[in-house]
């Protein structure tokens, strides 16, 4: 059988990634940080470092910029999951020209064949302004279609806005 899975919504700095810590902390289960940023530079690397301090200890991370399967096959009904970002693990994807419909195809199915509980972060991207360059317009795009397939299998959805969580979607099990 496989766990739950919760998405987290929101805005770059929304505190989306914090309260999906709380989630994991809350479960009372072993908890596993899917880190799937790639690191280019220092901005990057202190955005990192501050994540590290904020989730504290108590964590297990596992550094997977690309598959799902390598992030999720060794969990168990024992372990919750924190998946910071699919933005991030798009943004991989995308940037190398992978195939995004076959790449989102595959963490669809690694997900629901995942026997751990998860919390998924991502960002809402469709709220703004329709972007000037195709590259952006494509990311956003796709991002939209990866939020809607998310939310679709997830049992709970919920958007995070200045901190504060707004249920979008509940499912009893």
């Amino acid at each position: 059988m496989s766990g739950s899975v919760t998405l987290i919504l929101g805005g770059a700095a929304s505190g989306k990634s914090a309260y999906a810590e709380k989630i994991c902390i809350n479960a009372g289960k072993e908890r596993v940080y899917w880190a799937t940023s790639q690191i280019f530079d220092e901005e990057m690397r202190s955005k990192v470092d501050r994540h590290i301090v904020q989730r504290g200890p108590g964590w297990t991370t596992i550094e997977e910029a690309w598959t799902a399967e390598s992030a999720l096959n060794a969990l168990s009904a024992d372990h919750v999951c924190l998946m910071d970002c699919a933005t991030m693990w798009l943004t991989n994807h995308l940037l190398a020209e992978h195939d995004l419909a076959e790449k989102q195809a595959d963490l669809l199915r690694q997900i629901a064949d995942c026997a751990a509980d998860l919390v998924i972060v991502s960002n809402e991207t469709g709220m703004g302004i329709v972007p000037e360059n195709a590259l952006a317009r494509r990311f956003r795009e796709a991002q939209g279609r990866l939020n809607i397939a998310l939310a679709e299998i997830a049992d709970r959805v919920t958007l995070v806005s200045a901190g504060l969580p707004l249920t979008l979607k509940e499912a009893d099990r």
